[in-house]
Parts: C-alpha cells; sequence; structure tokens
C-alpha cells in the first residue's frame, strides 16, 4: 500500500486532486490502467481478466454494492460483526465523532488510536497522551492529517477502491491493543475465494515482520502475499482455526475478501473487511504466483 500510495502521489503531481475529483466514473478504466501497470509493470486487460491483480481491478470497478459499502466503514462494520458473531471479537470503542476538535482527550486513557472510518492505514496511534498533547507539532500535525481526511475521497488515492466512495467521513478512537508488549500477538489474514478460506497468512510484526502463509488445508504455502516479510515456517497458532472458521460466515457470497484479525493478550478480534487487499497491485516475486492465484478466483465477465 505504501508503494501504491507514492506511485500514486506521484501521477497526482501531474494529475491533481482536483481533476481526480473532477472525472466521471465512466473515465475510471482508463486512469486504472495507467496506474496499474506503473504498480505491477504490465498492462491491465479488464475484458478478460486472468491474474489476480487484473482480477481485483475488474473487482473494484463493478462488483459494487451498499453492503461492501457499509462493511468497508469502520463504524458501521461494528454493528455487522456484532450480528453475525457477537461483540466480543470487537475491539472497545471509546469515542465516535465527525470533527477532531471535538474528541475528549481528557476522558481517554494515556494509549489509544484514533482512525478515519473512511480510508485504509489513514490512522494514528498514541502510546503516551501526555507526551502527544504536549508536542504542539506533533498534535497539529495529527489534526491536520484528520482535517483533511474527513473532506477526502480514499478511493481517488487508492487506486479507485469504489467500496470507499460513498461512507460518510467520521472518526473512531479504540483502545490501542497492547501489540507491543505482548509477545504473543499476531494478526491473521484470512484470503476468501468465492465465499470460501483459501489461505491463511500469520504475521508476526517484529522488526523486520515475519510471517507464514497457510492453504486452506493448514499445510505451508509458497504463496507470499508480502515480499517485504521474512517467510517463516510454523506449526499454526491455536487461534487461527478460529479467525477462519469466523472468516467463513463472514464471506459468503463475496467473490473475494480478505477478513483481517488480531490476537492480543490470548483473545481474537475482528479488524476489518478488506475487499480489495493491496489494491490489487501485489508485488509477487515469482510472477507465476499472480497468474495461479488470478485462475483460484472465480469472476463472470460480461461481455456484452
Amino acid at each position: 500500500m505504501e508503494t501504491l500510495q507514492k506511485n500514486t502521489q506521484e501521477m497526482l503531481q501531474t494529475f491533481s486532486y482536483k481533476n481526480f475529483l473532477a472525472l466521471k466514473e465512466k473515465e475510471y478504466p482508463k486512469l486504472l490502467e495507467k496506474i496499474f501497470e506503473m504498480n505491477t509493470g504490465y498492462s491491465l486487460n479488464l475484458d478478460n481478466p486472468k491474474t489476480f491483480n487484473e482480477k481485483i481491478q475488474w473487482l473494484k470497478l463493478y462488483d459494487l454494492s451498499p453492503l461492501k459499502t457499509f462493511l468497508t466503514d469502520k463504524v458501521l462494520v461494528r454493528g455487522w460483526i456484532s450480528e453475525k458473531i457477537g461483540d466480543k471479537y470487537l475491539k472497545p470503542v471509546l469515542w465516535i465523532g465527525k470533527n477532531f476538535d471535538d474528541i475528549p482527550f481528557d476522558n481517554l486513557p494515556d494509549r489509544f488510536i484514533i482512525k478515519a472510518n473512511n480510508g485504509c492505514k489513514w490512522q494514528y496511534k498514541i502510546k503516551d497522551k501526555t507526551k502527544f498533547l504536549e508536542n504542539k507539532q506533533i498534535f497539529n500535525y495529527v489534526k491536520l492529517r484528520f482535517d483533511g481526511w474527513m473532506v477526502q475521497k480514499f478511493h481517488l488515492f487508492g487506486g479507485f477502491e469504489l467500496q470507499y466512495k460513498d461512507i460518510e467521513p467520521q472518526i473512531i478512537i479504540e483502545e490501542l491493543l497492547p501489540l507491543d508488549i505482548d509477545e504473543n500477538s499476531l494478526e491473521f489474514e484470512i484470503y476468501c475465494f468465492n465465499s470460501k478460506p483459501m489461505f491463511y497468512q500469520e504475521i508476526k510484526y517484529i522488526k523486520p515482520p515475519v510471517c507464514c502463509v497457510y492453504s486452506k488445508d493448514y499445510s505451508i504455502s509458497d504463496i507470499e502475499f508480502n515480499p517485504d516479510y521474512i517467510k517463516i515456517k510454523k506449526e499454526p497458532d491455536k487461534f487461527l482455526k478460529e479467525a477462519v472458521e469466523l472468516s467463513s460466515n463472514l464471506a459468503e457470497n463475496f467473490i473475494l475478501v480478505r477478513v483481517d484479525w488480531i490476537k492480543c493478550q490470548n483473545k481474537l478480534y475482528f479488524n476489518e473487511m478488506t475487499f480489495t487487499p493491496f489494491s490489487g497491485f501485489f508485488s509477487f516475486k515469482n510472477k507465476d504466483i499472480d497468474k495461479y492465484l488470478g485462475s483460484l478466483l472465480k469472476i463472470e465477465v460480461n461481455k456484452n
């Protein structure tokens, strides 16, 4: 995602955000072709997508629904998760609002995370509230970012991920899970193809991050979703099976979704529903993986 944002920002230098706002949706495919080749190194074929990256582009443009937008919203998705699998998998929320200036910092704990509900990675972690509030330079920087995010459209920065387009902007503050002090903390990414969990990635965020990818039978897979992570081989964590089973429920009726989880302090938490992972700009070291994953993901392209 960082590479995507860098490449897209370079394009923004010659094609301003105001120009993106002026685009009509029928113009998105042509510009997406340029962004796609910039990020993957090959041409995009939307008429007959074959690779995993190509099929994600098709899904971004042509597999839209109000439900996808609802579940992409970091505030609204919580109600759906509560109904589907229960509140116990939800991270505690401390505040929700629309204006950074309204945040009741005096009532917040020392550690928390501030997120914009309408984007990806639009967030800031606070590990020491007192230091954050006293450092006016950092505080003003974060305020400026959130003021901007409340009026910006993420789909114009993230490669036309249109499920973000109609989200009503809000700020959500959650408890900051102590991942940095829990040596057993993990993240699980459950890739679901055509409603079925297919690949599971366990990630431990040390420096550098390490990961292990499993196939649907929990055998270790050669697939690499994150080329910058150190690939290791290990037995799956005992919480992974629970995450997979819950993801199977949540992924029902979706062509592609990655259900993201956090394991912290011996408890499993839902993180988010990711419908267009990496915006379809995976940097696979082995290009055959792009083709292989594409062959597993079944879509019906209407060529009429």
